[in-house]
C-alpha cells in the first residue's frame, strides 16, 4: 500500500485529503506544519507527498528544497497562487506536479494515482535495459542514472524527461510533445514547466550546465539529446 504524507495547514482540508485518499486505498498521514511536515517525511518515507506551500514555520518551498538535497519522492504542491512565476519556483526546486486552489478531493486523488504510476511504469520499463552516452548511463530496469558510476538522484519527472530524449538522440522535441510524451496527455502544467525540469536535469547530469553535452537546446523547437556516443 502505497504511503502518502499531506502537509497542509487547513485541518479541515488536510482531513478531507487523507479521507479521499484512503478511501483510494493509500495509506495517508498529514502535517499541519512546515516542521512536522518535514520531520515526517524524513521518518516514515512516504511514497508520494502532497505539499501546501503556504505553512507556518517553514513553508513549502524550503521543505521542497530540502527533501530534494535527500530523496527523489514525488512531490505534488498545492498553492493558492496562480500565477506561472509561483508554479515554476515550485517546480525549478523538483517538485513534480502543482495543483492550484480551489481544488477537489478527486483532483487530487486523481493527480496522485497519474504521478506514481508514471513512477512505477518508468520502473518497469521494458525492452532495452541501459542506455549508455559516454559517462552517462541510464538504467530504464533500476530507474536509476550514473555519472562515471556515481549514482545520480533525479525526480520521477526528470528521469521521464531524460528518459523520453535519450531513446531517440538527434530528434528535437517540441515542449508539448514532451509535455504529452515525458509528462503524460493528462498534464495540465504549463509548457513552460519544462524548461524548469530541463534546467534542474541539467544542473545534475552536465559537467558544465550552461554549455551543455547532453540536453541540447533546439532554438525555436524545444530540446534534443545529443546523438554523441561514446
Amino acid at each position: 500500500m502505497d504511503k502518502i504524507l499531506i502537509v497542509e495547514d487547513d485541518i479541515k482540508t488536510a482531513n478531507l485529503l487523507r479521507l479521499y485518499l484512503r478511501q483510494a486505498g493509500y495509506k495517508a498521514e498529514t502535517a499541519n506544519d512546515g516542521y512536522t511536515g518535514l520531520d515526517m517525511a524524513r521518518r516514515i518515507q512516504p511514497d508520494l507527498i502532497v505539499l501546501d506551500l503556504m505553512l507556518p514555520n517553514l513553508d513549502g518551498l524550503d521543505i521542497c528544497r530540502l527533501i530534494r538535497l535527500e530523496s527523489n519522492v514525488p512531490i505534488i504542491i498545492l498553492t493558492a497562487k496562480s500565477t506561472e512565476d509561483d508554479v515554476l519556483r515550485g517546480l525549478e526546486l523538483g517538485a513534480d506536479d502543482y495543483i492550484a486552489k480551489p481544488f477537489s478531493p478527486r483532483e487530487v486523488v486523481a493527480r496522485v494515482r497519474t504521478v506514481l504510476r508514471r513512477v512505477q511504469d518508468s520502473a518497469g520499463s521494458n525492452g532495452q535495459k541501459e542506455l549508455q552516452f559516454g559517462e552517462l548511463a541510464i538504467n530504464l530496469t533500476r530507474h536509476e542514472v550514473a555519472i562515471k558510476g556515481e549514482v545520480v538522484h533525479l525526480t520521477p519527472k526528470e528521469f521521464k524527461l531524460l528518459e523520453t530524449l535519450a531513446r531517440e538522440p538527434g530528434r528535437a522535441f517540441t515542449r508539448l510533445e514532451l509535455v504529452e510524451r515525458a509528462f503524460g496527455y493528462d498534464y495540465e502544467g504549463l509548457e513552460r514547466t519544462v524548461d524548469a525540469h530541463v534546467m534542474n536535469l541539467r544542473k545534475k547530469i552536465e559537467l558544465d550546465h550552461t554549455n551543455p553535452n547532453y540536453v541540447e537546446t533546439v532554438y525555436g523547437v524545444g530540446y534534443r539529446f545529443t546523438e554523441r556516443r561514446q
